[in-house]
């Protein structure tokens, strides 16, 4: 004990000069934004890394879990297709690679899945090499899972559904009500639907889906079922729990949507100065 104390004393102009650095460098980088997104982005960069080798040890024990899920969803799309083939009257072979396509989705996997904090984020292995940008919605083949907030060259942080900075638009799939998709921090398999009209017609079981007013999610995706719901204080709104269709511990391979015509849209939403 002594020795520690000593060593402490002679050293101790060196050990206040590492403070000091250490919080000047947190006050920088919480001050000043371009600062704060080099610091992420080499963040992701170094712990995707590391993120990298230990992903490769647990995928080796998950494969047979992973393998079932992708034939799941191998079964459901040739399904889709099968009936897509006799639905369709003309047999004419059509490049649908010429179409032009409002959404491109990108496969990846997850490194790192955070779920017991306030504010929960995902690693991925893929970055602004594989066209990964900021707010691309993230999925897999049972429904959301977040939007990416920051990307390095091989890396993105994705903001998850369970984060209390994270509101997505949702409603009803048998219905056009919506609103706000939140977490209360509870149970990471439980989120709420916030604002929905009273007016809307609820049952259990019914299900959640996205809406599609925003360029980050088209509408249709999964999102879960009604477990629960009530009124606000006001009586004007609904306060619902939706049981999520992702078990949001168990998050592997995700898919990166593009949405191809955001640019265009937001153009459009974006008031005109007069000049």
């Amino acid at each position: 004990m002594q020795q520690i104390i000593n060593f402490l004393i002679r050293n101790k102009n060196f050990l206040l000069f590492l403070l000091l650095l250490f919080l000047s460098l947190i006050l920088t980088i919480q001050s000043h934004s371009y600062h704060k997104s080099k610091f992420i982005s080499s963040t992701n960069f170094l712990s995707g890394g590391v993120y990298g080798w230990r992903y490769s040890i647990n995928n080796y024990f998950g494969l047979k879990n992973k393998n079932e899920r992708l034939l799941e969803e191998n079964v459901q799309l040739r399904n889709r297709l099968s009936k897509l083939t006799r639905d369709t009257i003309a047999t004419t072979y059509i490049d649908t690679s010429s179409f032009n396509q409002p959404y491109t989705f990108i496969e990846g996997n997850v490194y790192k899945n955070d779920y017991s904090k306030a504010d929960n984020y995902i690693l991925i292995n893929k970055g602004e090499k594989d066209g990964i940008e900021s707010d691309m919605g993230i999925i897999t083949d049972k429904g959301i899972v977040g939007i990416v907030e920051n990307t390095s060259k091989n890396y993105s942080r994705v903001i998850s559904i369970l984060n209390s900075n994270s509101r997505i638009n949702a409603g009803l799939k048998r219905s056009n009500q919506y609103g706000s998709l939140v977490w209360n921090g509870k149970d990471p398999n439980i989120v709420q639907l916030e604002t929905v009209p009273r007016q809307a017609i609820l049952k259990k079981g019914d299900t959640i889906i996205t809406n599609g007013r925003s360029t980050i999610f088209p509408r249709g995706i999964g999102i879960g079922t009604i477990l629960n719901y009530e009124l606000d204080q006001n009586q004007s709104y609904f306060l619902i729990d939706v049981q999520l269709f992702n078990d949001m511990t168990d998050i592997g391979f995700i898919y990166a949507i593009r949405s191809n015509h955001a640019t265009e849209i937001k153009l459009l939403e974006t008031p005109k100065v007069d000049e």
